[in-house]
């Protein structure tokens, strides 16, 4: 297997970074690009392997996509001139990619097999395939219809009004993509805010939607059309830069034209509370989304709970919480997050047994972890677990474990983040 040593221990980071762009607006950006009739251009693409995955998907059903280093080309004659794929669609390791094209097909008169890597097939789609059975379509996988390789036949759909069970951004966008093949109005209503991103994208398109309340409708059949549109930089990769700039001692770092979506913002949020050294300027907008610059010096950190309402919008963040609560002043729990344990590895038991393994002292609880901070780390061989987040969070604590850090499987963090390490180190300063 693999590895990769890192140790960055007596550096600081200093200086600019521009994270490439956001993962969950690259894969709608091409995913609407698709449905709608034209030409459709994407700047600033994420050129991730997840995304790639998404692209490939509507290349097997027809679609002409083309990519140029981080401009996508889209051309399009909309949904109903997909046609179905000759072979089974592999999706990687890419979950968005899977829960999004289930609704995507669940309007399509065809017969669509998905399949995926070994972490993907140990995910659930039943969260996604119970509403759209509700609303006609058919499918079928392993254990009992639960997991990858799935099969799917869609067609004529009918409108539902679905509460989520579960605060999932991929659910709630899976219902709603599938809510404009439908008959009708569909409306999905999530008791806890999740990432908005599918509803700006289909007013992007020329779509409409409605918001009342927690209640968001879609209608049926509308015509989207093709645009040409720029992704922001991804905060959830600039996390990893902002925990390294609190971190690191002596760091001072600016990351530019950052995505500030209010749904995304929570690790700021919660940095803040924690007693981080940062500040947010908000600079433009790219259609509706706010972007900006975020400012990061090192400094110390107290303890907080993260719980509630804040767990949707840190969900992909939490494993560098865990590590920045290691250093922080007092007892840190982490609660309500029980939706770690469905990620592309159960990451509440990773993040303890990476942490543990570093010497942190940090205990499991169903729902999350308590970590009791000002705790030396003193590196070591870890696995990534096959889990980009966790290896990047893996490489970011070598800035402060006493021996270097050695990272089994680090190809994985290509999945969100090809040129992670090269931006790290761009950003190193011995000191």
């Amino acid at each position: 297997m693999m590895q990769k040593t890192i140790h960055l221990k007596n550096n600081a980071l200093r200086g600019n970074v521009q994270v490439p762009g956001d993962k969950s607006m690259s894969h709608r950006a091409v995913i609407f690009g698709a449905l709608a009739s034209g030409t459709t251009i994407i700047h600033d693409f994420l050129s991730g392997e997840d995304c790639l995955s998404t692209i490939g998907a509507f290349q097997k059903m027809g679609v002409c996509v083309g990519l140029d280093e981080q401009t996508v080309t889209i051309k399009s004659n909309g949904a109903e001139y997909f046609s179905e794929p000759a072979e089974p669609v592999h999706l990687g390791n890419s979950g968005t990619t899977a829960r999004l094209l289930l609704g995507v097909l669940a309007g399509q008169p065809f017969h669509t097999v998905l399949t995926g890597d070994h972490s993907l097939s140990k995910r659930p789609m039943d969260r996604v395939t119970v509403p759209l059975h509700q609303m006609g379509a058919q499918s079928d996988g392993r254990c009992d219809g639960k997991l990858l390789p799935m099969s799917i036949r869609g067609g004529q759909l009918s409108p539902i009004d679905y509460t989520l069970p579960v605060h999932s951004a991929q659910v709630k966008s899976a219902i709603l993509i599938a809510g404009l093949f439908a008959n009708g109005t569909t409306t999905v209503t999530e008791p806890v805010p999740t990432r908005d991103h599918t509803e700006r994208m289909i007013t992007a398109f020329g779509g409409k939607m409605d918001r009342s309340g927690s209640a968001i409708s879609v209608m049926g059949h509308q015509k989207l059309k093709g645009t040409e549109l720029s992704i922001p930089g991804d905060i959830s990769s600039a996390s990893f830069f902002i925990a390294g700039g609190i971190l690191a001692n002596q760091s001072e770092i600016t990351i530019k034209d950052v995505g500030l979506n209010p749904t995304r913002t929570g690790i700021l949020d919660v940095v803040k509370k924690m007693g981080a050294n940062i500040q947010v300027e908000t600079t433009k907008h790219i259609g509706d989304e706010p972007v900006g610059n975020i400012y990061v010096t090192s400094g110390s950190l107290r303890e907080t709970v993260i719980s509630g309402d804040m767990i949707p919008k840190v969900i992909d963040e939490i494993p560098l919480l865990a590590l920045l609560a290691t250093q922080a002043d007092g007892e840190t729990v982490i609660k309500d997050a029980s939706e770690l344990r469905f990620k592309e590895t159960d990451r509440i038991k990773t993040i303890v047994q990476v942490l543990k393994k570093f010497g942190a002292s940090i205990s499991e609880r169903e729902d999350g972890m308590v970590i009791r901070g000002g705790t030396p780390l003193k590196g070591g061989r870890v696995s990534s677990y096959g889990d980009h987040r966790i290896g990047m969070m893996e490489a970011i604590a070598s800035l402060i474990t006493s021996e270097p850090v050695e990272i089994e499987d680090p190809d994985c963090i290509r999945i969100s983040y090809p040129d992670f390490f090269k931006d790290l180190q761009s950003l190193s300063r011995p000191l």
